[in-house]
């Protein structure tokens, strides 16, 4: 057994807890920690931290970049976990999860843009309007200000890349307690994916502390719970869809 795979043994009992309790309680913790962390906004009493700058390096480095991050660990992790009944043609369907995930985060930033550019205006320091920047992006080259309504990407990308993550993990109970020759490069990406979850929850409630007003925030967490719900807690349990991720006894229906 190698150092990873006992990392990853002696976190079965969350990766339980996980499985039966954290994927049916999270979307609630995701609402409690916006409203609470808008509240605390509202009220001034949290001090400016490194985390209140968008310049941190979480920031910079992870969220800007934060699909990339889930495509690169979930799209291998998802073949190899999906693997394990040797039914290839499953494993391929199960990554059509991550075609759909990749539409539903294209299309939801795209409509986050057009809906900021339709209500916003350029300023300049001096809070005059800039005519002809009909853009946020002309604007912001012009080294000006843009002032629209910007529903949080923020929330949304993080809320919902964190329950994708979390559905995706679940093969690996049935796997850490059968599979003692686990590939070494499935248990890292495991543990990977526990650390990228664990930077997009934390990020998603500084997001809700030091940004954006409630609404925004509520309709960016709204739209990455209803996204995960509309996939994972309804389409994908039907025929003629990427399926579930395999739970238990659910990687013998395939062979």
């Amino acid at each position: 057994m190698s150092a990873l795979s006992g990392v990853v043994k002696k976190s079965l009992p969350f990766l339980e807890f996980n499985v039966r309790f954290a994927r049916k309680y999270l979307p609630l913790l995701f609402f409690a920690v916006s409203l609470g962390g808008s509240l605390l906004k509202e009220l001034d009493v949290v001090p400016n931290t490194y985390f209140s700058n968008r310049r941190n390096l979480f920031n910079v480095y992870f969220v800007k970049f934060s699909w990339g991050w889930n495509l690169l660990l979930l799209l291998p992790f998802i073949y190899l976990s999906n693997s394990y009944n040797k039914n290839l043609t499953f494993a391929f369907q199960r990554l059509a999860s991550l075609v759909v995930a990749t539409a539903i985060w294209y299309s939801c930033t795209e409509i986050f843009f057009y809906i900021e550019n339709v209500t916003g205006a350029c300023y300049d320091n001096t809070q005059t309007i800039q005519d002809g920047l009909s853009t946020k992006s002309e604007c912001k080259t012009a080294g000006f200000f843009w002032e629209g309504f910007d529903i949080s990407g923020h929330c949304f990308i993080l809320s919902y890349s964190t329950l994708l993550i979390m559905e995706e993990m679940v093969p690996m109970l049935h796997l850490v307690q059968h599979y003692k020759n686990r590939p070494t490069f499935l248990d890292a990406l495991y543990l990977a994916l526990n650390a990228i979850a664990v930077i997009w929850v934390w990020m998603f409630a500084c997001t809700s502390v030091y940004f954006h007003n409630m609404i925004q925030k509520f309709l960016g967490t709204s739209l990455g719970v209803l996204s995960w719900y509309l996939t994972y807690k309804f389409w994908y349990m039907k025929p003629f869809s990427p399926g579930l991720p395999p739970y238990q006894s659910d990687h013998k229906q395939h062979v």
